[in-house]
């Protein structure tokens, strides 16, 4: 007769190596994790920051370290002409872009979140223009708004007979400003409606049965499910918009470079124009800072739709 003896359970595992339970360990295996994410931000994002932001409180040039000067830069740009021109037009540019692109972009959206045929090519041809590289983009309204061989010009005088010259897109002031502002409510479209689309699918239809067989109009069932439900989405790509579009260079700078006499310059291109091609690092740097309060403020403008719509859950904040 043989004896069996029952071990108690998990006696005959071995018990864990200090490497394996270091990394079961989990507040060790998130730093691991965000290491490399937290280098690459400090090499890429933080240093480069702290740097423009030093250079914005000194007097630096190309060729030459410069000294502290406190807020000696930022006093000069209160007085300078050209910088508010450039916050004008930036804000200008950024205001009537974002109206645009959000207003066409919606309506877009929500004509693509119906049920027709080939909707997912069109979808895929819709972001054409948001894929198509910034500087191409600008060569091709650079082409369009040319003096001479503009195809607008073309059609209006040579096939419509509406004008007898051709139109000066970017010979002045306002119109160079309205047509920068119209090539980027082009380039912006697609990222907004594509985005916006992506909110509406996450509704659900059984909210719009509902409303329809309580006898609301196409127009209610926009206002109290549309875009309440939207709101999260519409935030945060209105944010990225605003930033996106009031940063905005190379389309500025590949079109006009600033001009006509300066009319056209952002801050992004003004900074690029005094602190590389003019040499003043510390001026440009300087510029570039200015732009941090507006930034600052398209964020809180996410923090506090996002909060809103907590609110309107009942959830509370964070």
């Amino acid at each position: 007769m043989s004896l069996t003896t029952t071990l108690p359970r998990g006696a005959d595992r071995s018990k864990p190596g200090p490497l394996v339970r270091l990394f079961d360990y989990k507040p060790f295996l998130i730093a691991v994790c965000l290491t490399p994410a937290l280098g690459l931000l400090l090499v890429f994002l933080t240093y480069p920051l702290g740097l423009g932001v030093w250079l914005a409180f000194t007097d630096t040039t190309i060729g030459r370290r410069g000294v502290f000067v406190g807020f000696e830069n930022f006093q000069y740009l209160l007085t300078d002409r050209l910088w508010w021109n450039a916050v004008f037009y930036s804000v200008v540019y950024t205001g009537v872009a974002t109206i645009g692109k959000f207003s066409l972009g919606f309506w877009l959206a929500l004509l693509l979140n119906n049920h027709f045929p080939f909707k997912s090519i069109l979808r895929a041809i819709v972001l054409l223009p948001w894929i198509v590289p910034t500087v191409l983009s600008a060569l091709a309204f650079w082409w369009i708004y040319d003096p001479q061989f503009s195809i607008i010009s073309y059609l209006l005088v040579d096939v419509l007979h509406v004008r007898t010259t051709n139109i000066d897109f970017l010979g002045t002031p306002w119109p160079a400003r309205f047509s920068l502002i119209a090539a980027n409510i082009w380039r912006g479209i697609p990222f907004v409606a594509i985005s916006l689309l992506a909110g509406l699918q996450t509704i659900s239809p059984s909210l719009y049965e509902a409303a329809m067989l309580d006898g609301a109009s196409s127009w209610q069932r926009f206002r109290y499910i549309t875009l309440p439900m939207m709101m999260p989405i519409l935030a945060i790509v209105m944010t990225f918009s605003i930033i996106f579009t009031f940063t905005d260079f190379q389309l500025v700078y590949a079109i006009t470079r600033g001009g006509p006499i300066n009319s056209t310059h952002l801050l992004a291109t003004l900074a690029f124009q005094r602190g590389i091609a003019g040499g003043e690092l510390g001026e440009g740097a300087a510029i570039a800072v200015s732009m941090i309060p507006f930034l600052v403020f398209a964020t809180l403008f996410s923090y506090f739709g996002l909060a809103r719509r907590k609110w309107q859950q009942g959830e509370a904040n964070d």
